[in-house]
C-alpha cells in the first residue's frame, strides 16, 4: 500500500526536515520520499488533514488494559485502539491482570493478543511472584519471550533486599527495573496528599515523605548495586531533588511522571469525585511546578498517561474506597499542549521513553520505517465524556480544557484515523 500525507509539518529533532512543511510518501511502510509537493495518482491513500503535524511515534510506558481477567475494565484489542487513535504506536502494559502476568505465558499471551494491531504492545513482567513482593519472578525467562522491563505495578517493594538482589540479577541480560516510590508503613490508610485540603475534608493522608523516603532508600540502593532503575510516577518537588542529585552522582536512574500530577492539585478534592482518586495522590502547585522544571531541566525523561481503566462499581463509591486510576491515553496529548512546548512533548512521549525502554526509535526522514503520529496543536476545546473511546470511562480531566486534537497513527503499515 502507498500513503501520501499532504502538507504536514514535520516535529522531530533528529530529522533533517524538522519543523518543516512536507509531503510524505509511505510505501509498504516506508517513508520513500519527503519533498514539498508530490503528485498523487488514484492507487495512494490520500491523507490531507487540517494543519496536519507528524512527529515520531509517541510510546506510553505506563498503560493497563484488564484482560485478563478483568476484561469488563478494558480488552487488549479495544485498548490497543484507543491507544491507536489517541496518537500512540506503542504502549508498556501492565502485568496488573488477573492472573499477574509473572511468567513467560503470560508475556507471550498479551505479544500474540496485540499481534495484529497497528500499535505496538510491549509487556511489563512482574518484578516479583504474583507481584507479592516475596520471591522475585523468572524475570530472564520472560525477558526472552518480549518483557521490556520489570514492576510490581504501583506497589513498593518493601523486601530491601529483594531489591538489591534484583539490581544485582538483572545486570546479567541488561534489564531495567521499576520500583513505585510509596512506602506502605508511612502512607499507611491514607487516600489523599496529606495537607490542609485533605484535613479540612476529614480525608487521611499520604504525606509526600512516603514518596521521597522510598526514592532514596532505591537510590541507595542502586548506588551499592549498579544497574539500571526507573523510577514511575513520581509527584513530588524533593523527588526531583532526589534524583536530580542521583544523576549527578552517575547513577543509572531515570523517572516519569503522569500527565495527571502536571497539572491538577489537590483542590480537586473537593466534591470527593472518585475519577480524581490517584496513585500517587494529586500533590501542591508547588509540586508541579517542580515537576514541570524537571521536565525542562532534564531529570524527568518520560511523560505518562498512566492509563488505567476502573469499572463503575469500584468508581462511583465512597471516595476513600474508590479505586485508585485514571484513564488518560485519549486526553494526554491536548492537557500537555496546553502546558508545554511541542518539542518537550515529543521528547517525552517518544524519544526519551522508547530510548530508556530499550524501543527502536525511528526519524521522520526517508528510508527510515514510518512510525509516526498525526496531530493538530491548534485549537482550543474542553474535554467530554464522548471524547473517551475507552471501555471504562474514569478519566480524571472530563470537562477539562485542553489544546489541539490527535488524528491518529500510521504505524505497522497501517493507518488509523480518530475520525
Amino acid at each position: 500500500m502507498i500513503t501520501l500525507l499532504k502538507s504536514a509539518t514535520i516535529i522531530d529533532k533528529a530529522s533533517p526536515f524538522h519543523n518543516q512543511r512536507k509531503d510524505i510518501l509511505i510505501t509498504n511502510g516506508i517513508i520513500t520520499a519527503v519533498e514539498n509537493n508530490i503528485e498523487h495518482t488514484e492507487e495512494y491513500q490520500i491523507i490531507n488533514l487540517e494543519d496536519l503535524h507528524v512527529s515520531p511515534g509517541w510510546f506510553d510506558t505506563s498503560v493497563s488494559f484488564g484482560e485478563p481477567g478483568y476484561e469488563e475494565r478494558e480488552t487488549v484489542i479495544n485498548g490497543l485502539q484507543v491507544a491507536s487513535k489517541s496518537g500512540f504506536t506503542a504502549v508498556a502494559v501492565n502485568p496488573d491482570t488477573s492472573p499477574i502476568i509473572d511468567h513467560k505465558s503470560a508475556i507471550e499471551f498479551l505479544i500474540h493478543k496485540g499481534s495484529f494491531s497497528a500499535t505496538k504492545l510491549f509487556p511489563i513482567g512482574a518484578l516479583t511472584q504474583q507481584s507479592k513482593g516475596h520471591e522475585m519472578a523468572e524475570l530472564f525467562d520472560m525477558q526472552q519471550s518480549g518483557a521490556i522491563a520489570f514492576y510490581d505495578y504501583k506497589k513498593s517493594i518493601e523486601h530491601d533486599n529483594l531489591l538489591k538482589i534484583a539490581l544485582l540479577y538483572a545486570q546479567n541480560f541488561d534489564a531495567l527495573i521499576l520500583s513505585f516510590p510509596k512506602n506502605m508503613k508511612i502512607a499507611g490508610e491514607g487516600v489523599a496528599h496529606e495537607g490542609v485540603n485533605a484535613t479540612k475534608l476529614g480525608l487521611k493522608g499520604i504525606p509526600a515523605l512516603a514518596e521521597e523516603i522510598q526514592i532514596a532508600r532505591d537510590l541507595f540502593l542502586l548506588e551499592y548495586t549498579g544497574g539500571k532503575l526507573h523510577i514511575p510516577t513520581i509527584s513530588t518537588e524533593k523527588s526531583v531533588q532526589l534524583i536530580r542529585e542521583a544523576k549527578n552522582k552517575g547513577l543509572r536512574v531515570t523517572c516519569s511522571v503522569a500527565v495527571h500530577n502536571l497539572i491538577l492539585t489537590d483542590n480537586e478534592l473537593y466534591g470527593f469525585n472518585g475519577n480524581k482518586k490517584v496513585s500517587p495522590p494529586l500533590r501542591t502547585q508547588k509540586d508541579i511546578d517542580a515537576l514541570i522544571s524537571g521536565i525542562k531541566e532534564g531529570v524527568i525523561e518520560i511523560i505518562t498517561s498512566d492509563h488505567t481503566p476502573i469499572d463503575i462499581e469500584n468508581k462511583k463509591v465512597e471516595f476513600s474506597i474508590a479505586k485508585d486510576g485514571s484513564i488518560g491515553l485519549e486526553s494526554a496529548f491536548g492537557i500537555l499542549n496546553s502546558i508545554l512546548d511541542l518539542e518537550t512533548i515529543i521528547a517525552c512521549l517518544s524519544t526519551n521513553p522508547k530510548k530508556i525502554f530499550g524501543i527502536e526509535n525511528t526519524s521522520v526522514t526517508i528510508n527510515q520505517k514510518a512510525d509516526l503520529t498525526l496531530f493538530n496543536p491548534n485549537g482550543k476545546s474542553v474535554f467530554t465524556e464522548k471524547q473517551i473511546l475507552s471501555t471504562s470511562k474514569n478519566s480524571i480531566f472530563i470537562n477539562t480544557p485542553i489544546q489541539g486534537k490527535t488524528y491518529g497513527i500510521y504505524a505497522n503499515n497501517q493507518t488509523v484515523l480518530n475520525n
